[in-house]
């Protein structure tokens, strides 16, 4: 193993909740909410809870593994590794992906991630109290379609995200999930503990933990076995940077075990404060993205209380969508720290502004520049689709099977202190189901 060479994580602790931040994003809470909704509810669930064991675990497992070797930046950490086992160079290319990946993907995401901060000033001015359904219809729509609006919420999440990533591993990323992380923990607990209160947690808990099999489908399977993969900040560079910062002592599958069940445990405790909700006002769980910039703004504008629980509920989204935020510019601003003579400051701002410029392409998508540029898809739409289709899909699999077919394996085995029977599981799921697994979410995802 290399030896560290440059900023670590202060201590395992931190380095879990900068994962399960990471992990824990609008995936969790927007996602996977209204997927459960559209894929039949606990049937959903069960899959998926079986699909992030056999395939997020041995991936997530390969990207911490390769960054902690590397000690580098995704692209130099697999070249490097490539390099030391006799690998051809083309290798780096996984690493790339990646790095490119977080790119794009931050680009749109701080747009989303603007319209959350937009909602938690209008939960606070209220603007959802006595609206209907084409009132709150409305008013997303009337963001969507003003250009200054847009930019402004994209220019104010994208200097949350610069503060934060700019100072440092230690001083910027640990301080802010050791706060972010707690307090959307907090933010989630309340909002369960109101559900309760609706006379309708027993139908949402129902809905999201039995199993009716009927709704069990290919296209369910194949849901679940997708958002298994994308929920864990799997392909986008994130986990290779992050495992760059992390230390020889700490266990990679004993930590993997603990971020999952925690980006697990959220995304289901969101689906026991949004359903509630969503069954006490007669709404339709199966709304599709819609579910929260639209039905939960009309739950939340013709309840007692409404105005409080729509600012915890977007307080808690903007902290979940800042989590991910600061992951995805992490690995775009180590490369460029290590392969320019940039401070980290500068590094960051120079990142940033290029994502920021690339998030206003996509953010006029939704009104002035909402014409095919490609494929017949809009910017937005063409950065989600290439990312999620194609970048995050080859990244993630080109990382498993690296470590499982081109590392030796007695080494890996040790480094993960595996042995006997586990050792067979691990390799039997990294070299076999979760490659499967990815090609398969891959190809289908194509057709």
């Amino acid at each position: 193993m290399s030896k560290l060479s440059h900023a670590q994580w202060s201590s395992k602790m931190a380095f879990i909740l900068a994962a399960t931040g990471s992990a824990v994003g609008l995936g969790n809470i927007w996602r996977f909410s209204y997927m459960v909704g559209d894929s039949g509810g606990a049937a959903f669930v069960l899959v998926y809870l079986i699909c992030v064991a056999v395939i997020g675990l041995p991936i997530l497992v390969a990207e911490w593994l390769i960054g902690r070797r590397g000690q580098k930046n995704p692209i130099n950490a697999m070249a490097e590794l490539a390099r030391e086992r006799g690998q051809p160079g083309a290798w780096l290319l996984v690493g790339a992906s990646g790095v490119l990946a977080a790119f794009l993907i931050l680009s749109f995401y701080s747009v989303i991630g603007g319209w959350s901060l937009s909602y938690t000033l209008s939960s606070v001015t209220g603007a959802f109290s006595g609206q209907d359904a084409d009132g709150i219809g409305g008013l997303f729509g009337g963001l969507l379609s003003s250009p200054g609006l847009l930019l402004l919420w994209h220019t104010a999440f994208m200097a949350l995200v610069v503060w934060i990533v700019a100072r440092g591993v230690t001083k910027g990323l640990e301080s802010a999930v050791r706060t972010l992380m707690p307090a959307l923990f907090i933010l989630l607990l309340l909002l369960v503990g109101y559900g309760m209160t609706t006379g309708h947690f027993g139908e949402a808990l129902a809905f999201m933990f039995r199993p009716d099999w009927s709704a069990l489908s290919g296209g369910v399977v194949l849901a679940a076995m997708g958002q298994a993969f994308f929920t864990l900040s799997l392909g986008m560079g994130i986990m290779m940077a992050y495992g760059s910062y992390l230390g020889e002592d700490v266990n990679l599958i004993g930590t993997a075990r603990t971020v999952i069940i925690l980006d697990t445990v959220v995304a289901l405790i969101a689906g026991m404060a949004i359903f509630p909700i969503v069954f006490a006002n007669g709404l339709d769980p199966d709304s599709g993205p819609g579910l929260i910039f639209v039905t939960l703004p009309l739950a939340f504008g013709n309840m007692g209380g409404g105005m409080i629980l729509g600012l915890m509920f977007f307080l808690l989204l903007t902290f979940a969508a800042l989590t991910s935020a600061i992951s995805l510019l992490e690995p775009v601003v180590e490369l460029v720290e290590e392969r320019t003579p940039l401070s980290r400051v500068a590094a960051t701002l120079a990142s940033a502004g290029a994502v920021w410029l690339l998030g206003i392409a996509a953010l006029l998508s939704f009104n002035v520049w909402d014409v095919p540029v490609l494929f017949g898809l809009n910017v937005f739409d063409l950065l989600d689709t290439f990312t999620s289709k194609i970048l995050l899909p080859l990244t993630g699999l080109g990382a498993v099977v690296f470590v499982a077919w081109c590392l030796d394996r007695a080494s890996v085995e040790k480094e993960l202190g595996l042995g006997g029977t586990a050792a067979t599981l691990w390799h039997a799921s990294a070299r076999f189901i979760a490659p499967v697994g990815v090609v398969i979410v891959f190809v289908t995802g194509l057709i």
